[in-house]
């Protein structure tokens, strides 16, 4: 058998280079990354990132969002059920471990859980045949924005005025006035406080995304988890003498009597239900045909500064076989930016001595 000719591979290596770069710039471009000549400066992982830290402030070592949060471990035990949707191994009858991590959003590893008015529950499962399904969660089923420019504006109208240290209100209205899909986040949060507990919220896919299942047909899918503990609104805002740090410890306490649960519940996307903005809520009636897949079950919590999830990028994109993102165009956003995200901390790491998350 000849070998081919140098030009001959020079073509094969330049096609593959042209396939990777056609790949890698139908992500930026989908992400929102990409721009057309002579327009602004484009949006890249690293200006987001930026974003988040010019306005929640910059903490070597930690997450850019979410900086404040507790490590957690147990499984997942499938009934079966989930298999009608996907055939994610992950969904057979069976028990999967999971590494977690429960948090509030913020860049400050110090804030006062009393001013998080949202909870968020990330989770890593190590599914069988070196698969890995990873998911981000929040208390709040749907998010503020539905693209990443505007989220990168959000931030730039949050960030502090350097004479109040607050953000300027003018800019914020200006937002608000050009971004009304954010008011339905805000609606919703002003009509539901906060948990009392990690372990007492419910959390929230957000996004859609592609369930196939054996025979190869798919459907559009969210999903949340629903706690056992019954949920009861927190009031420790008011509260005076109220510990800082009352949702790691309460956690830490609470498991010391045994471990804490969640169903995890699979809603299928209706006829006309939008799956590709996380703006959007599905209407009620899916709640009618939500899937229980089985019981998220959480035994164990740790510090993050040591703990199993300090190293864990939780990026949404990766999925079993069996799941498929939406094209929502905040996950691949989502996906670069968290990237961007882990690197910078990790060698803040490196750089500091000291292991934070």
């Amino acid at each position: 058998m000849s070998r081919p000719q140098p030009s001959a591979l020079l073509l094969r290596y330049a096609f593959i280079v042209i396939v990777i770069a056609a790949v890698a710039g139908a992500f930026a471009w989908v992400a929102g990354w990409i721009r057309w000549p002579g327009s602004e400066p484009a949006l890249t992982p690293a200006r987001m990132i930026d974003a988040f830290e010019n306005s929640m402030g910059r903490h070597p070592g930690f997450r850019r969002n979410h900086a404040k949060g507790v490590c957690v471990r147990g499984y997942f035990d499938s009934n079966g059920n989930g298999a009608a949707l996907s055939r994610a191994s992950v969904f057979e009858r069976g028990r999967t471990p999971v590494i977690g991590r429960l948090s509030a959003p913020g860049g400050n590893p110090a804030q006062d859980d009393a001013d998080a008015s949202v909870r968020s529950f990330a989770l890593l499962f190590s599914v069988r045949n070196a698969e890995q399904w990873r998911t981000a969660m929040n208390s709040v089923p749907i998010f503020q924005v539905a693209t990443p420019q505007a989220l990168y504006e959000q931030l730039v109208a949050l960030r502090p005025d350097a004479r109040t240290g607050r953000p300027d209100p003018a800019k914020l209205n200006a937002f608000l006035a050009q971004h009304p899909e954010t008011m339905a986040f805000h609606q919703w949060v002003d009509t539901h406080p906060p948990s009392t507990a990690f372990y007492n919220a419910s959390y929230f896919s957000i996004d859609a995304f592609r369930f196939v299942d054996a025979d190869g047909n798919t459907r559009f899918v969210r999903w949340s988890v629903v706690p056992d503990t019954p949920y009861a609104p927190s009031n420790e805002r008011t509260n005076p003498a109220r510990d800082p740090d009352f949702l790691a410890h309460d956690l830490y306490l609470r498991l010391q009597g045994g471990p804490v649960s969640w169903h995890l519940m699979l809603t299928p996307a209706g006829p006309g239900d939008p799956v590709d903005d996380a703006t959007r809520a599905w209407p009620p009636e899916r709640e009618l045909h939500r899937v229980d897949a089985g019981t998220i079950v959480i035994e164990r919590a740790e510090s993050q500064i040591d703990g199993a999830c300090r190293d864990i990028n939780f990026d949404p994109l990766i999925l079993p076989y069996g799941i498929a993102p939406s094209d929502d165009p905040l996950l691949a956003a989502r996906s670069a930016v968290y990237a961007v995200s882990f690197n910078r901390r990790t060698r803040e790491e490196a750089g500091i001595g000291t292991h934070r998350r």
